[in-house]
């Protein structure tokens, strides 16, 4: 008689952050059909500011790869400058049958690592001088293996979809604020003016309410993600702690740059596998990453489960 195998626990899918990645995804819908719904029963024409928007956003996500090598100086490199970097990540994804990203790598002595792309095909890893200077050899795999679940799970994707509404939002206020929606300015006399000033009222703070709520929750959903970066990347090298090791080194080394110079990379912090600059625990819900305690928390509850 066959006993049923027991799947060890950090094998099984995080169902906590699994249901606040659906509870945030669902309050992000509800926000936006009620914002579609008041936009509606106000007249504006909402179509044509969607599709302009929807451009925008398109555009952004389809240049993104490009802008962020471009802002960040990173340069594509070959097995021949940097084969044990190639080596590590070709072992990752002959584990996870993932197609291999490009590889860049970042003159800085910053340490940190980024992925970007559209699609899996069309991704590229970038790693820092700085951080290939800093981490052992199984502390840099865990890092790499974050950076491609990112890739795996699509996140630039997710996070540009998850903001389109967020973008709608902000132009139709800063179009409504510069009277672009031209209410209440035709023969209608006192009463359409201000039937017109009423309902760009509603709409100036339906927008920004939707705006701002949409801000906060793309910010919590972009938070998950890294823990699930960090979860996937843990199962990828089976090395929790090493990863840990690796968040731990970079967050304390980073404590040493001057901050004149983490300001100048600080427009890639959402990017970053750790911001540039962390703010206050006040100003966690608005970053785009959990504080690192947790994240090393997490890891090493999931190392000793694996032990």
């Amino acid at each position: 008689m066959t006993t049923p195998s027991i799947t060890p626990a950090w094998q099984k899918r995080d169902r906590g952050l699994t249901a606040r990645m659906i509870v945030s995804f669902a309050i992000l819908t509800l926000l936006y059909l009620i914002f579609i719904s008041v936009l509606a029963y106000a007249g504006v024409g909402f179509v044509p500011i969607t599709i302009i928007a929807s451009l925008m956003i398109l555009a952004q996500w389809y240049f993104s790869d490009k802008i962020v090598l471009w802002s960040s100086g990173a340069k594509i490199v070959t097995r021949e400058q940097y084969p044990e970097l190639h080596d590590i990540v070709e072992r990752i994804v002959a584990r996870t049958n993932l197609p291999k990203p490009k590889i860049a790598v970042i003159n800085a002595t910053i340490p940190n690592a980024f992925a970007t792309g559209k699609s899996p095909k069309s991704s590229v890893v970038c790693v820092s001088k700085g951080l290939l200077n800093l981490l052992e050899t199984e502390e840099l795999e865990g890092v790499l293996a974050h950076e491609l679940t990112h890739i795996r799970n699509r996140d630039v994707l997710v996070l540009t979809l998850a903001s389109l509404f967020s973008t709608v939002a902000w132009y139709l206020m800063q179009f409504s604020l510069y009277g672009g929606m031209g209410y209440g300015y035709g023969g209608g006399g006192g009463r359409s003016r201000g039937n017109g000033a009423g309902a760009m009222a509603i709409i100036i703070v339906v927008a920004l309410l939707t705006w701002l709520v949409s801000f906060l929750i793309i910010r919590a959903i972009s938070r998950y993600r890294e823990f699930a970066a960090d979860r996937g990347g843990a199962q990828m090298t089976g090395k929790p702690a090493k990863l840990a090791s690796a968040l731990m080194k970079i967050s304390g080394n980073m404590k040493k740059i001057p901050t004149k110079d983490l300001r100048q990379v600080e427009g890639l912090n959402a990017f970053f596998i750790i911001p540039a600059l962390s703010g206050s625990s006040i100003s966690n819900l608005f970053s785009t990453h959990p504080p690192v305690e947790k994240r090393i928390e997490k890891l090493m509850q999931m190392e000793m489960s694996m032990g």
